[in-house]
């Protein structure tokens, strides 16, 4: 029996999970890496203790498995994609690591979409800037820090980083490049031109070479199994955009199919077989099956904003649920469950990192009064992160046909009453998959189509793919959430004038 290793670093966690070659997980750990918000706007790692992290749920997964280090035919990733993660002219770390919630670069976006920049370089990407995209916040340093500037040796995302870190080989690959800006579509690879028109030239020599998603990109080196416990020699897959590994691990594989995934980014995704010039907000990127493009709407409101309310504003529940034996997620899911939604007033917006739409959004509890209980506010985040979603795809079903179905993963696919309020709102069946840890079976997947296993992802998707729940909508709260959308729709707008000035 072959195994399977797929790493999934996103924006709080670093897991290691391991599989067998018909997707079964046998063994899986996790850290958390420490976050560092130096000044508003900024989300940074420290690089040393990302890597740390990451060779301690490789090492923490093998021992849980029990399986020899040479029973695992291959290594791949799945990550965040956005931010940024330097290393110098001699490969080491160069300051920290930036995550894709971060906001520093506003001001160049704003400035770039002033002076037609941003039009511009949409003709090569096919997709809006971002703050958070490596492009802006490169320019961002280049204004703000100069030396560090001068000292990047390469630009990687977070599985580039970590990949070189196992590997000793540079490499970036199409999902999460793409992505980043950094990639022409109709050249399918790097432009001197477009990396001129963000006024980054000098950063045509620091962008790795590109490899598709389950192309070997080396292999573990001596110094690295000594820290992993990985064999020396295992082969590396060059891995995927988590967005791309979720949607692999959740069956995305034609056109019809759409996909939501609620986790700290509101991402809601198709697959097309051309880009789409679609909404301003719309994002084009190379899907993880080459000769696919992934179309995206997304937005950083999805269910961080629980993680953000239970952290902030639950502590006492949280020692009482611990002391109990008993998960807060239980107690939040038990409350929402309990709430009317024709009876709660209160609507949120879940923009605590900003919207797809400005940059400078905040989140809002809209509607409380003298009698709002807790209950009813968790109820109001639950359907204000439903919201967001159900505003994404709104836009995407502009320029395609409604689906049959959706397909939910993420944190919110854990909960049965969260996934009813998404079948309620979207008035879809949602059907949500199988485990956990998909961000790490879609690296696995690659790892395998690497190592030979399968002949292609889409293959390992038939073979490791399974559905744990299938929800219908229930007709009778068409109208009451509908309502409530409306609402959400109409505080959303309004403040946007607000939010810009």
């Amino acid at each position: 029996m072959r195994y399977l290793m797929g790493l999934d670093n996103g924006g709080t966690f670093s897991k290691a999970a391991i599989f067998r070659e018909d997707g079964v997980q046998i063994a899986s750990k996790s850290a958390a890496v420490s976050l560092f918000t130096p000044a508003p706007g900024f989300r940074e790692r420290d690089l040393e203790e990302l890597w740390q992290a990451n060779a301690a749920v490789m090492r923490g997964a093998l021992d849980e498995s029990g399986i020899s280090p040479q029973d695992i035919a291959a290594v791949s990733f799945s990550g965040h994609g956005k931010g940024l993660y330097l290393v110098d002219k001699e490969g080491k770390p160069l300051g920290r690591g930036i995550l894709s919630t971060d906001s520093r670069a506003d001001d160049i976006v704003s400035r770039w979409e002033k002076d037609g920049v941003a039009e511009k370089s949409r003709r090569y990407t096919c997709q809006p800037i971002s703050a958070c995209q490596p492009t802006a916040l490169l320019a961002w340093l280049k204004e703000n820090e100069p030396d560090l500037y001068a000292r990047i040796g390469h630009v990687f995302s977070v599985n580039d980083y970590i990949r070189y870190r196992l590997t000793g080989e540079a490499y970036s690959e199409y999902t999460i490049a793409s992505g980043g800006g950094f990639v022409d579509f109709q050249k399918k690879g790097y432009n001197e031109e477009l990396l001129s028109l963000y006024g980054l030239p000098e950063m045509q020599d620091c962008l790795p070479p590109l490899k598709y998603s389950a192309e070997a990109a080396g292999s573990i080196t001596a110094e690295s199994a000594r820290l992993t416990g990985l064999a020396p020699g295992t082969l590396v897959a060059a891995g995927m955009f988590d967005i791309d590994a979720c949607g692999i691990a959740s069956g995305l594989a034609t056109p019809d199919d759409l996909c939501l995934i609620a986790g700290t980014w509101s991402i809601n995704e198709y697959i097309a077989d051309a880009p789409v010039d679609g909404e301003p907000t719309t994002r084009n990127s190379f899907f993880c099956e080459p000769g696919k493009f992934l179309v995206e709407e997304s937005s950083p409101t999805s269910a961080g904003n629980l993680e953000w309310f239970i952290r902030t504003q639950l502590a006492e529940e949280c020692q009482r649920a611990k002391a109990e034996g008993k998960s807060i997620y239980d107690l939040t899911n038990q409350w929402v469950a309990e709430t009317e939604p024709d009876k709660n007033d209160v609507i949120y917006l879940p923009f605590l990192n900003g919207s797809s739409t400005e940059n400078h959004a905040s989140g809002v509890f809209f509607g409380l009064s003298a009698s709002t209980t807790k209950a009813e506010v968790v109820a109001a985040v639950y359907e204000g992160v439903v919201f967001s979603h159900r505003r994404h795809v709104e836009r995407l079903l502009l320029h395609r046909s409604r689906p049959q179905k959706v397909r939910l993963s993420g944190g919110a696919a854990n909960s049965p009453v969260w996934t009813q309020i998404f079948a309620d709102a979207l008035q879809l069946p949602v059907e949500s998959i199988a485990g956990k840890e998909l961000g790490a079976l879609g690296a696995a997947m690659a790892a395998g189509v690497a190592a030979g296993i399968y002949p292609d992802l889409s293959t390992a998707a038939n073979q490791v793919v399974s559905t744990a729940a299938f929800v219908q909508p229930r007709k009778q709260m068409q109208s009451i959430y509908e309502k409530k959308y409306q609402l959400y729709c109409r505080l959303e707008d309004n403040l946007c004038s607000i939010w810009h000035r």
